[in-house]
């Protein structure tokens, strides 16, 4: 769409070209130019793979945004229908939720933000079910097109998601989500035979989820877990001719847990992630780019490499109480040049917990949620113990 943002430029460019890996590609840098005010320093290279509604791969909560954004096989919580659907069930409370606050672009912008609201539900000790909203503000944007008056506008999007999740041994599950995607970047409006629109889509994630005490150990325990997120419709703002793909994201993972002693467990996560969206012809389907995404890119296997993201995390938890956390991201310079150390603390009371994240880029160049903090607040409860049984005792 041919709009031009004579003001407040930044929040859009820094939105969609700059963070995720679906970003615009870009050219090199100039070597003088201003991290802050000149977009090229913030974009990832030139083989950045491109998609619609990035906004749906930032992490949302504050506790897996401070282990690099870990989180497919990590112990499972209240906000786990995000990070591997599959693991809800083994939840050790029966119902909870969650509410987590991202502020974006905090250094330089007071009104764009992330919020995470998700609750859920133990049917049996079998079957579990959440719900989710995922909402994005981007704040106040002026827009203005040629020849007409600027107006003042507030784009937006959010994503709603219903997931269900079910153990098939006491040791393995499956979980399934499904969502509804919505993105208004600019309004409705029409100029110059270009009709604008909000985008809409649905879409779906799969996961699956391994965890068990490791024989002969003492308190060990390793998790696996693998989920495709992200699986839907392609998205336009426009009309069919101009439609984009939703970021179809496979993340894949371990985490192993050991006891130190009675009073303190230590975790370590690691996951990898990639795109399943083609690298270069976005006019295939739904399926053929998902297929092609592994075998398309035009460096050959090199590239589908670099196509890959690494996040690590180290969680330290004393009496289940008070944790520590600690994690890096790290993204190859031509897909996207993301590289960050994360932090993280966190606290639980009783039914109540409360986390908190913080990044550090690491490469020299900036993020948004550099510098800022990143919270999230849960709480978990049991039923009463005549509530307990399950469909098999």
């Amino acid at each position: 769409m041919r709009i031009l943002m004579k003001l407040s430029i930044a929040p859009l460019l820094w939105l969609f070209l700059l963070v995720m890996p679906s970003g615009f590609s870009q050219g090199n840098p100039p070597p003088d130019g201003d991290p802050i005010t000149d977009p090229s320093q913030l974009l990832g290279q030139t083989k950045a793979i491109t998609t619609a509604v990035p906004f749906l791969l930032i992490s949302p909560d504050a506790r897996h945004a401070g282990l690099g954004e870990t989180g497919v096989a990590s112990s499972p919580d209240a906000n786990s229908a995000y990070w591997n659907p599959a693991k809800l069930v083994f939840i050790p409370s029966d119902y909870g939720g969650s509410l987590s606050y991202t502020p974006w672009l905090g250094k330089i912008i007071n009104d764009m933000s992330i919020s995470y609201l998700t609750g859920f539900y133990k049917i049996t000790q079998e079957q579990a079910v959440s719900l989710g909203l995922k909402y994005f503000d981007l704040g106040d944007i002026i827009f203005t097109t040629d020849g007409r008056d600027g107006w003042n506008f507030n784009p937006r999007e959010f994503a709603i998601e219903l997931t269900y999740s079910r153990k098939l041994t006491e040791e393995l599950s499956v979980g399934l989500t499904g969502k509804y995607v919505h993105s208004n970047l600019t309004g409705a409006y029409s100029t110059g035979g270009l009709d604008a629109r909000p985008g809409k889509s649905v879409a779906a994630d799969i996961g699956i989820y391994y965890t068990a005490e490791i024989q002969n150990s003492r308190g060990s325990t390793l998790s696996l877990g693998a989920n495709i997120s992200n699986i839907g419709a392609k998205l336009t703002y426009s009309d069919n001719s101009n439609k984009d793909f939703l970021p179809t994201d496979l993340r894949v993972g371990g985490a192993f847990t050991t006891a130190l002693d009675g009073f303190n467990t230590l975790t370590f996560l690691l996951d990898f992630n990639k795109l399943l969206v083609p690298t270069i012809d976005k006019n295939q389907t739904l399926l053929r780019g998902m297929f092609s995404s592994f075998t398309d890119a035009p460096g050959g296997f090199s590239e589908e490499v670099h196509e890959i993201t690494l996040s690590t995390g180290i969680e330290y938890w004393y009496e289940d109480a008070f944790a520590a956390r600690i994690g890096y991201f790290l993204e190859a310079e031509d897909k996207g040049n993301r590289k960050y150390l994360t932090l993280g603390a966190g606290f639980r009371r009783k039914a109540f917990g409360f986390d908190v994240a913080y990044l550090v880029p690491t490469n020299k160049r900036e993020h948004p949620l550099a510098e800022t903090l990143r919270f999230t607040i849960l709480f978990e409860l049991f039923k009463s113990t005549s509530q307990q049984q399950s469909v098999t005792d």
